[in-house]
């Protein structure tokens, strides 16, 4: 079945040229015609509108927001019924694999530093004219390879914004973190300059008091101890984009400058058994920026080309040192850079409002630089690929087809091409070349007003951590982890089906079904010199049933109220390769859900709810010596916000209402798993205490 399908991609691309020699020109390629006229299907206050020509695209006009007073364009985004924001990966090497799922007329932010949410969070809600919800693809936009994304069209009108942000968490023992922002922003039409700035200091759950206990294999008690947790981190950023007519076309440069640093200690208490107190200190200082550009342009009605070019770059430092009171130390330290530049070019061409066509290609040189060292008592002990220099050229050539034969069904397919050459010097000298082909096919299907079916089939390739070549250290236990430079890539074939359901204007049912079988799933294997590290164990696979619910509840009596649940099941299966057994995925969650709950009241000016993370289940590591089942309790948020004037917006949380213990249960083996008994068990916990978060917002 695999082999038909891939077939049929093939087949859909190359019908697309024929079909394009035989039509009229159309109209141009740009991201404004991915919507039609729209036709209202009720008030604008309960329900989108949506594209007469395409069935598969809803428009939501600023009208529908304006219950909720939005500020910017992430909160209207996060008001998008039946959407879950994603923001993307920027570790991703490359930029085709790193994309989120929203679009800013129609073109996706030349930037990965700058996380999508800060992009969003720096358009006002005044500058958006609408944002097009485009569910399985349509005709002129770049999916960016996601079954749902939302396009936020600007406003040609001029628009000037200056905003002063101040925030404040608070926590029980007097302890304040601030955040200062400023941002400044002008938009005319094609024309845009826009800069912020940030600074912050603050904690986080790495701060607070508990336990670790520990149990022979009986279960008695051997030993009990206090932990007494302690973290700070700093940050500076800067960000800066203008956009401007060039050549014929639209250019944009933005640039990304930042500082992050954190200290953290643990305090280690023996209250009961034998063993010596520990103190644990850890300092990390990083230093990273980025310059990107954007350069489009429609050559013809019908051709358009789109060129990308990316530059990043970055440094770290780290020392960690571990004490006992015996006297005995452990130190670990890394320093390393690493960097990034990306060339990408597409066109594409749409000679109808049926067909459109795209195809291009992208290059992209990464390398890490990192040197570890790992000492006990002042004497150095060698670590597998301990000092490492990883380097990739990648390339990627990619097409694809995108056929509507009717408003109702859309049928997308494409076939993208992966080269990549990556080689290790230092410690092991190795280079590896890999090519995987990545065909996709994906049809959308929306017989009737309000429900949809999406069907997608696609082959994946993951990308190595080039901090896997690497050896790294966890001090807080004591574990030291060697690099390895055997690596390969997962690769997956994944199927996937969704029904969604609209109704009641804001309401969205979503239920979806995934199947994927993955070839040399990435684990942690058995190292030569005892050490464990990353690496492939074979073939495994996965299915994940999830249920997305958006209820509004004006039709039970509380208007501009709106309920959202998800839940997850997840199965996942893989060899161990210590035991030879059957078992979960590293860190996976049978099951996973979380509700929210929102409420304006007055037209927006008061506004309050809450989220709930109801994850109960327990992921596991599984390594050579040890299975850790993790742990945390439900997160809880409550808040409320009040909005005197269109300029000022006051908004109050309490994070961490239920005070959340987090922590893990270890169990320690003399040796191997599958043949040495159980040396003991240690369970920890921790709490971090609530706080509250305080945000103010002033528009200028």
């Amino acid at each position: 079945m695999t082999k038909t399908i891939w077939l049929a991609t093939a087949a859909v691309s190359m019908l697309a040229g024929p079909v394009f020699a035989q039509t009229t020109p159309g109209q141009s390629p740009t991201p404004d015609s991915a919507a039609r006229t729209p036709v209202p299907t009720g008030p604008l206050q309960s329900a989108p509108e949506v594209d007469a020509a395409q069935q598969g695209v809803l428009i939501f006009e600023p009208a529908f927001f304006a219950d909720s007073r939005p500020d910017t364009a992430l909160d209207m985004i996060a008001r998008l019924p039946g959407f879950g924001l994603n923001t993307g990966n920027s570790g991703t090497r490359g930029f085709a694999g790193a994309a989120g799922n929203v679009l800013i007329d129609g073109d996706r932010p030349s930037s990965k530093s700058d996380s999508l949410d800060q992009v969003l969070r720096r358009i006002s809600a005044d500058s958006v004219e609408r944002i097009e919800l485009i569910r399985g693809g349509a005709p002129g936009i770049d999916m960016q390879g996601q079954s749902v994304v939302a396009n936020v069209v600007l406003s040609r009108a001029v628009t000037v914004e200056r905003v002063l942000e101040f925030s404040n968490y608070m926590y029980p023992d007097g302890y304040m973190g601030p955040i200062l922002a400023g941002q400044y922003s002008r938009r005319e039409g094609d024309n845009s300059i826009e800069g912020s700035i940030s600074a912050t200091t603050d904690r986080t759950d790495g701060t607070g008091e508990g336990f670790r206990r520990r149990y022979d294999a009986s279960g008695a008690l051997v030993q009990d101890a206090d932990l007494i947790l302690w973290d700070r981190f700093r940050n500076v950023r800067a960000t800066g984009a203008i956009q401007r007519p060039v050549a014929g076309g639209k250019l944009r440069v933005n640039g990304v400058l930042g500082w992050f640093g954190r200290e953290s200690t643990q305090d280690l208490r023996i209250v009961s058994g034998p063993g010596p107190d520990n103190f644990n200190e850890e300092e990390s200082d990083s230093v990273s920026g980025e310059l990107g550009f954007n350069w489009s342009r429609d050559l013809s009605p019908r051709l358009g080309l789109e060129l990308v070019g990316l530059q990043r770059y970055g440094t770290e430092d780290y020392v960690g040192v571990a004490s006992s009171g015996g006297g005995n130390t452990a130190t670990f330290s890394a320093e390393g850079t690493q960097g990034e530049s990306i060339a990408r070019a597409v066109l594409r061409f749409r000679p109808n409002d049926r067909w459109a066509f795209e195809g291009g290609g992208e290059i992209a040189y990464n390398f890490l630089d990192s040197a570890t060292a790992f000492e006990e008592n002042g004497v150095p002990i060698p670590l597998p690929s301990s000092s490492v220099k990883v380097e990739e050229l990648r390339g990627e050539i990619f097409s694809q087809a995108t056929w509507r034969p009717s408003p109702k069904l859309t049928i997308e397919g494409g076939l993208r091409v992966e080269v990549s050459e990556i080689s290790q010097s230092g410690d092991s000298d190795e280079t590896k070349s890999f090519v995987y082909p990545k065909p996709r096919l994906q049809l959308t299907w929306t017989p009737w007003e309000g429900h949809q079916f999406r069907f997608r089939a696609e082959r994946e390739v993951g990308q190595l951590d080039f901090g896997d070549f690497v050896a790294s250290a966890d001090i807080d236990i004591g574990q030291v982890e060697g690099g390895n430079p055997e690596l390969e890539p997962d690769k997956t074939t994944v199927f996937e089906a969704v029904y969604e359901r609209r109704f009641w204007g804001e309401g969205a049912l979503t239920l979806s079904y995934e199947h994927g079988e993955v070839e040399d799933v990435i684990d942690v294997i058995p190292l030569t010199g005892g050490f464990d590290g990353v690496g492939n164990v074979g073939d495994g696979s996965f299915d994940v049933y999830q249920v997305r619910l958006t209820l509004p509840l004006d039709k039970l009596g509380v208007s501009n109220a709106r309920l959202e649940a998800r839940t997850t099941w997840v199965h996942t299966e893989v060899v161990d390769p210590v035991t030879g057994e059957t078992r979960r995925f590293q860190g996976n969650q049978a099951f996973g859900c979380g509700v929210s709950f929102n409420h304006d009241l007055q037209g927006g000016k008061y506004a309050y709810g809450f989220d709930h993370g109801c994850n109960v289940d327990k992921g596991r590591i599984f390594r050579v010596r040890e299975v850790r089942a993790l742990y945390a309790e439900p997160f809880v948020t409550l808040y409320g916000q009040w909005k005197p004037s269109s300029d000022l917006t006051v908004r109050l949380d309490v994070g961490n209402a239920t005070d959340r213990e987090r922590g893990y249960d270890r169990d320690i083996y003399a040796g191997p798993r599958d043949t040495a008994p159980l040396a003991f068990r240690e369970v920890r916990r921790s709490k971090m205490s609530p706080w509250l978060f305080l945000q103010i917002r002033k528009t200028f």
